[in-house]
């Protein structure tokens, strides 16, 4: 199978504009070949193989496009909003309070979290961590620190929306 994994490789490559993520869609792949009870009765596991990660890469190619969406809307949403004066010298004692407020709940959200899902959150959002450095640090794929970051991410704007519904400025 290893001649297969060099082409798999490259076709995933062009699919994916991503050698990196190729070569993690390529192991999954292949993960999911061996882990099948009798691999040998298939007709052709070339052919197989070749769909599994098909399918595989276009569920990363839609998590993406969903990520980059989340994020384009996030971009937005500030961009929408005044730009915030992080030395706070120009902001009122209520700004002050309802920022301070909003921090808290958003840190009492990311409490709230599956470990692993805090913990690629903190990563990112805390220490600057790439999403490859996160995935090497918690020995996980990039598309699972993905999924992570996007459900902390919707998490955290859920419990906002809940106490400052779109539209209220606070």
């Amino acid at each position: 199978m290893n001649d297969h994994g060099s082409a798999l490789e490259r076709y995933l490559a062009r699919k994916l504009d991503s050698p990196e993520d190729a070569a993690e869609v390529a192991q999954e792949a292949f993960l999911r070949l061996h882990r099948l009870q009798s691999p040998e009765t298939l007709d052709n596991a070339r052919a197989f193989l070749f769909q599994v990660a098909t399918n595989l890469a276009v569920d990363q190619l839609r998590r993406r496009k969903l990520h980059l969406q989340f994020m384009h809307g996030e971009r937005q949403q500030a961009d929408e909003g005044e730009a915030p004066d992080i030395n706070g010298s120009a902001a009122s004692p209520e700004h002050i309070l309802g920022a301070r407020e909003k921090l808290s709940l958003i840190m009492a959200a990311v409490e709230e979290l599956p470990l692993n899902v805090r913990q690629a959150f903190l990563l990112h959002r805390r220490n600057g961590l790439s999403y490859g450095e996160i995935a090497n640090a918690m020995q996980v794929s990039v598309s699972s620190v993905e999924k992570y970051i996007l459900q902390a991410l919707q998490h955290c704007r859920k419990r906002l929306a809940a106490l400052y519904p779109p539209g209220e400025n606070g």
